[in-house]
């Protein structure tokens, strides 16, 4: 749990749930990339659930690691940036793990800036509980149900799909704008898989999905090995 500092300068336990509680991992201070056609700031949130092959986060999965940004930099950002930028980009990892994003979400939204999440749907009723402050989702859908787990690495056989696919059902509901990607790990995905997700994806009413190429850079030794035996004759 970060700490915070009262009017006094002593030091105080920020609570879990509050925007000061926030683990944060990073902070981008401008991005062009984040949130299609909006200049925003990247907040990146400490924790992730899942184990995913081709993740080039690595530094920021484990969720006993300390925040090393506190909220009252983000703070004096977006204080010190009205008219440059549009908005804030919660990030992660996987940000919904930390219960302060809701009450983070609320103070960006209502320094009247606009709200993005990046999320892979990993906590569902968490997801809904900060809809309401959001105004874009980058939601991150990985694959068919069947082969889920052979890129998150945890859980039963459909748990991580049972969640994300709840998430985007809870998303598509709410009338959030989405962009929903698929970064194809072909280690694991095959050209017919990608096309069977398109059109799950399709029917459930997505209107918007990108493919994303992996990136090797940041990867674990073992999977990127495993990808150049992919793309060796």
């Amino acid at each position: 749990m970060s700490a915070a500092v009262d009017r006094s300068g002593d030091a105080v336990l920020a609570s879990p749930d509050r925007a000061d509680g926030l683990q944060i991992a990073g902070l981008t201070k401008m991005s062009t990339c984040d949130w299609p056609d909006h200049l925003v700031a990247t907040v990146f949130l400490q924790g992730c659930p899942w184990r995913c092959t081709y993740c080039h986060n690595q530094a920021i999965i484990d969720p006993r690691t300390p925040g090393v940004v506190p909220w009252s930099q983000v703070r004096e950002l977006i204080a010190a940036r009205h008219g440059l930028l549009d908005g804030v980009v919660f990030s992660g990892g996987e940000p919904t793990r930390q219960l302060a994003l809701v009450d983070a979400a609320r103070e960006v939204r209502e320094a009247g800036f606009g709200v993005g999440l990046h999320t892979g749907g990993a906590y569902p009723r968490r997801l809904e509980r900060v809809l309401p402050w959001v105004d874009w989702v980058g939601l991150d859908v990985k694959a068919p149900v069947r082969l889920y787990r052979a890129i998150t690495r945890v859980g039963g056989p459909t748990t991580s799909a049972d969640a994300a696919f709840e998430s985007l059902r809870l998303v598509l509901a709410s009338g959030v704008d989405v962009q929903v990607r698929t970064t194809v790990d072909p280690t694991v995905l095959r050209p017919a898989d990608v096309a069977e997700l398109s059109q799950v994806l399709a029917d459930l009413g997505v209107r918007d999905h990108v493919l994303q190429e992996v990136r090797p850079q940041g990867t674990t030794p073992e999977y990127q090995a495993a990808l150049a035996a992919c793309a060796a004759p």
